[in-house]
């Protein structure tokens, strides 16, 4: 698969940019805050339906718009993808394949394939472990879409879950009755999601075992890759 085309409307700094694409490498050159990792996140976008910059979509959409619009045409073998995605801060946004509307924009996931590299990376190493959970879960959706559903899930039980909690300080009564029936989701979804970043790590784990000793040479340690959890495994 390859990107032939892409354009981008009210995106970032961008109001209009009208990309021709071939295959092999391609250099954008610019000065500084020109836009150029613009462009890179848009395309990002279409992979993932998110940033690897920010974690809303409003930052997103160019300053004074109201929505941002990012559509790609796509060869794979011999077959041409139009993918357009409509991105509404505050509402839901809008996909669509072959101008065909999509019911749901994560329907979209797993169709576009990116590999990226940024500064942010760092944070794999220097962040929380909440920026490797994230970094897994995308990785985990990219390779197997239906996950995206999963994890949606989670967050939502999550939220509700801390809500109820939230509100149970001030209310009176029996306010925490259903609070079993949100730990029952909780624990399904998220043992779903853990049992898949197992599987995923032990899966990367050799690669980053051999590409680092391409790197650092014979004689030096070997690398090794697991996932430490709070929950007993």
């Amino acid at each position: 698969m390859y990107l032939r085309h892409l354009q981008v409307g009210q995106f970032r700094s961008w109001e209009l940019a009208d990309l021709a694409l071939t295959p092999g490498p391609t250099v954008l050159v610019g000065r500084n805050g020109q836009g150029k990792t613009n462009l890179v996140e848009a395309v990002g976008y279409l992979a993932t339906l998110g940033s690897h910059r920010v974690s809303a979509d409003a930052p997103l959409v160019r300053h004074g718009a109201t929505q941002a619009v990012v559509r790609a045409a796509l060869r794979k073998d011999e077959r041409e993808l139009l993918v357009e995605v409509e991105i509404n801060p505050g509402r839901a946004n809008r996909v669509r394949v072959n101008r065909a509307p999509l019911t749901r924009p994560r329907e979209l996931l797993g169709l576009v394939k990116t590999v990226l590299f940024a500064p942010e990376d760092l944070a794999l190493v220097r962040g929380d472990p909440a920026e490797r959970r994230r970094f897994l879960d995308d990785l985990l959706v990219s390779r197997t879409p239906r996950l995206a559903g999963v994890r949606s899930d989670y967050d939502r039980v999550l939220k509700q879950r801390n809500a109820l909690l939230k509100t149970a300080k001030l209310a009176r009564g029996n306010a925490l009755a259903t609070l079993d029936v949100w730990d029952g989701h909780l624990t399904e979804l998220g043992g779903q999601l853990l049992e898949a970043r197992l599987r995923l790590v032990a899966d990367l784990a050799p690669y980053v075992a051999d590409s680092y000793a391409s790197v650092a040479g014979p004689g030096a340690d070997r690398a090794a890759l697991g996932y430490s959890s709070t929950v007993p495994l």
